[in-house]
């Protein structure tokens, strides 16, 4: 009955947002216009999803507890004010027709709880992006659009030196071709939980990297606060969160999601052990 209830209730509340009766200042570009936007221009990106909005309002993560002053911190990148370091949110303000059905259903509860959270931090005279820019694949009702996103994603680092910032298990680019077209590749190995504490020790490593480098942050929240740090002492810095996961299950042409073999690979021996050695002599740095 309580699911019943909720069900209801988000539906209406989506209704009056579609509807234009719910007042909607929130404006949002969509994934191609993000896209175009990172590839025309050297601006960096934060990405806030579902997640950090509830950690917004105090709630843990699996892998990273909420504390008051990551609340505070998240709210205050959200409310964008740099021009060069765009903020990426969900786009859902408008329609959810392009979302496959358990996407729509998602994405309907998670503004029944948290449009008030947007409506707050969201600066009004900003036009946000779409984080869906990094989570292309698996919401999508049409998924053939997948081709010409990825393509071009794969163009804003095609000749660059990068330096990927990402969990133990994460293994972004192994076993596929997403940073096939980046001129070189090292990787900073951070700790798969509560990596908002290893903040000062991930950002001292980054900072030693050379100054052309191109950032790629796939450390969950710790990654809002280094995108913002990063891009503060002139560096270029994505946060493409789960985009390789993402890319996965494109390749795959997966129905839904599905676990990947790599995310259950830790520590040098066991990578050695998988034949990831590569990847191994890509790492600058386990923190």
């Amino acid at each position: 009955m309580k699911r019943r209830i909720k069900d209801i209730l988000a539906a209406l509340v989506y209704f009056l947002y579609e509807k234009g009766i719910l007042h909607n200042r929130i404006r949002v570009y969509d994934i191609d216009e993000t896209i175009d936007e990172l590839l025309r221009t050297e601006k960096s990106m934060v990405r806030f999803g579902d997640g950090e909005i509830v950690m917004i309002k105090g709630v843990d993560l699996m892998l990273q507890k909420a504390s008051p002053e990551i609340g505070a911190g998240l709210a205050d990148i959200l409310a964008y004010t740099h021009d060069d370091l765009i903020v990426t949110i969900p786009d859902i303000f408008t329609t959810l027709s392009d979302h496959r059905r358990e996407s729509r259903q998602f994405w309907k509860d998670h503004l029944l709880f948290c449009r008030k959270t947007y409506e707050k931090y969201c600066n009004p005279d900003r036009v946000y992006y779409s984080t869906f820019v990094s989570r292309c694949y698996y919401f999508g009702q049409d998924r053939s659009r997948c081709d010409r996103w990825f393509a071009k994603i794969r163009k804003i680092w095609e000749n660059k030196n990068i330096v990927i910032v990402e969990g133990t298990r994460t293994h972004n680019g192994v076993g596929n071709d997403l940073f096939d077209s980046a001129a070189g590749i090292e990787r900073i190995i951070c700790p798969p939980k509560d990596a908002y504490a290893a903040i000062p020790e991930i950002l001292d490593e980054c900072m030693r990297c050379g100054g052309d480098r191109l950032f790629l942050l796939s450390v969950g929240v710790a990654a809002k606060f280094l995108a913002a740090s990063l891009f503060d002492a002139g560096r270029r810095v994505l946060d493409i969160g789960n985009m390789d996961m993402e890319y996965e299950w494109y390749v795959r042409k997966a129905s839904g999601k599905i676990p990947l073999e790599k995310h259950d690979i830790v520590g040098e021996e066991a990578n050695r052990a998988a034949g990831y050695h590569e990847y191994l002599a890509q790492i600058r740095a386990w923190l």
